[in-house]
């Protein structure tokens, strides 16, 4: 059946009165040169390294530099039909180096559930002055940039290049990357600006010279940046955040710390690292088998072992045969410093999660019907061990509730939320929508990778429901009384016209959570109706009438891949604190 809005939605009169928005997000600039960017195929790496601060909260300005030798191969093409280095029109072929690297980034934005947007040299704006091959910037046309940060959370734009007052394009010199990215984070009153490389910082001398140990600044000062940087970070880029008051901060991708470089200066000291860690994967499915491929060729971890039912089954990862086990005693006894939990039974995986964290593992899991059982009771678990659990993936696939609804707490008191929670759910009323069957949208939200072989979970609004008592423990400090919740069931007599959708929604009522999984059409929410395929999102009410906003991805291999890979990165940095590395 359909339900009424009120039984499914927050009721508007027991929503508080609107006052304001939930305050802006934050705007970091990131860049990431050819020795992150080698090929097409690291476009991810910097995708993830993106979606980790948009599930904070925040919006990414990533400047990218070409594929690793992309700039000489377009420089001998033009050499080859005579166009020398003085010629006006050289750099407008060079830049397209930087260009495709923007536009090929912000695909693999989109395959993880980021609204991604990627700008041209000429949609940019930056304004500059002087030689066509090294000019200097002197102006932002802000209008691109400004308006895409208003509409996307990722903006992806080519660094080097820049536009001259007569209309043609220049390059920034050798580096001009970093240029690109200190000037925007000028323009944008930031104070800071990542630049992301293949080493964690600067060294008093080359570390990978063994005739003595190499020593790590935390804190360099700009002359010292620029007498020990040398090809790391351009010098007319140090000499510009100087001038703008903009820290410079190098590091490695996917690391906490770094050398910051601006006024002040500390003595360097020794940058000890983390061997590889040992990680092990439960389930080798849609989610786990994604994880699994992301680890495996990633030389900062060490994939111990891969829990499955069938061993012998073959897989769409080519994996070692020797790490598949069907006995979670068996993936344990490997010791594991780290468990990715990515399980369809919510029994085993909460037994699998239970058992890690009392043998001294950090536990990141996607699965909602493990860890919505007793949130509360994994973490206190985790507290008397010593160890960290996540489930940032187990609800919404790639969108960031879990780190919506924090937010929204640690700014006051939250009354009620209301979300789309089910990606395959929403596909299929969407194909529905369009006058599929019944049949026909199942068989379709299977081959889209989103149903599982058995959707009852999805269809009877299980998994919306383990979703729904999941963010009231994290928007209230309890989960609903009762193991039941109202909910009801899509099926062939569902009517799907008129943009229904399945409706997950909690409110506090006399101190009590009052939470429904409903199929409305009457939701009256443009935020929901928008989304389309697989798509989810969340708005979170907090006492002092502030509404707290996200949508992403809600379903697929990649999005909830990404969220797992985020919460990996989180343990990581954590293990690295306490190690006193970061």
């Amino acid at each position: 059946m359909v339900a009424n809005a009120n039984l499914a939605l927050v009721a508007d009169h027991e929503k508080p009165p609107l006052t304001e928005a939930a305050p802006a997000a934050q705007v970091v600039v990131m860049k990431f040169g050819s020795s992150i960017l080698r090929g097409p195929a690291d476009a991810p790496l910097v995708a993830s390294a993106c979606y980790a601060h948009v599930r904070q909260g925040r919006k990414v300005v990533a400047v990218v530099s070409a594929f690793a030798g992309e700039t000489d191969r377009l420089l001998a093409d033009a050499r080859g039909l005579g166009l020398a280095h003085s010629n006006d029109l050289l750099p407008g072929y060079v830049v397209l180096g930087e260009e495709r690297a923007a536009a090929l980034v912000a695909v693999a934005c989109d395959r993880v559930g980021l609204d991604a947007a990627a700008l041209s040299v000429r949609e940019l704006g930056v304004v500059a002055e002087g030689e066509p091959e090294h000019a200097r910037p002197c102006g932002l046309r802000a209008d691109h940039l400004k308006q895409a940060l208003e509409r996307h959370e990722v903006v992806v734009v080519p660094g080097f290049g820049a536009v001259r007052p007569d209309g043609r394009v220049a390059l920034l010199g050798r580096g001009g990357s970093d240029l690109t990215a200190v000037f925007l984070a000028a323009e944008l009153d930031l104070d800071r600006v990542r630049l992301v490389k293949d080493v964690d910082g600067l060294y008093d001398h080359d570390p990978n010279d063994n005739t003595a140990p190499a020593l790590r600044y935390r804190r360099a000062s700009w002359d010292q940046a620029r007498q020990l940087g040398g090809a790391l970070v351009q010098h007319d880029a140090i000499d510009l955040g100087e001038r703008r008051g903009v820290e410079i901060e190098v590091a490695a991708l996917d690391r906490a710390d770094g050398t910051v470089i601006g006024a002040r200066s500390a003595p360097p000291g020794p940058a000890p690292s983390l061997p590889p860690l040992r990680v092990a994967v439960a389930g080798c499915g849609v989610v786990g088998g994604g994880v699994l491929g992301r680890l495996l060729n990633d030389p900062r971890y060490d994939v111990v072992g891969v829990l499955v039912r069938n061993p012998d089954k073959p897989r769409d990862v080519p994996c070692p045969p020797e790490l598949f086990t069907a006995s979670a005693d068996e993936l344990l006894s490997r010791k594991p410093d780290i468990v990715l939990e990515a399980l369809s039974e919510g029994e085993a995986g909460h037994a699998l999660i239970r058992k890690a964290l009392e043998a001294g593992c950090d536990v990141a899991s996607a699965n909602k019907q493990a860890v919505s059982r007793d949130p509360g009771g994994l973490q206190a678990l985790a507290k008397a061990n010593g160890r960290r659990v996540f489930w940032s993936a187990s609800v919404g696939g790639g969108s960031p509730m879990i780190e919506t609804v924090r937010a929204a707490r640690e700014a006051g008191e939250v009354v009620a939320f209301e979300a789309v929670l089910n990606g395959t759910v929403n596909f299929m009323l969407e194909r529905l929508g369009e006058g599929a069957a019944f049949a026909e949208a199942l068989a379709d939200a299977r081959a889209a990778g989103f149903a599982e072989e058995d959707p009852s979970a999805d269809l009877e609004g299980l998994d919306a429901a383990a979703k729904v008592r999941l963010l009231c423990h994290e928007a209230f400090g309890f989960s609903p009384e009762g193991e039941n919740l109202p909910r009801d069931h899509l099926t062939e007599a569902t009517p799907a016209e008129g943009g229904v959708r399945q409706i997950g929604a909690a409110r506090l009522e006399d101190g009590k959570a009052i939470p429904s999984v409903r199929l409305t059409a009457d939701h009256g929410d443009p935020l929901f109706s928008s989304l389309s395929g697989e798509g989810n999102a969340l708005k979170v009410y907090g006492a002092d009438g502030r509404v707290w906003r996200c949508r992403g991805r809600g379903a697929g291999r990649w999005a909830t891949t990404e969220s797992i890979m985020a919460d990996l990165a989180e343990i990581v940095r954590a293990r690295r604190a306490d190690a006193g590395l970061n």
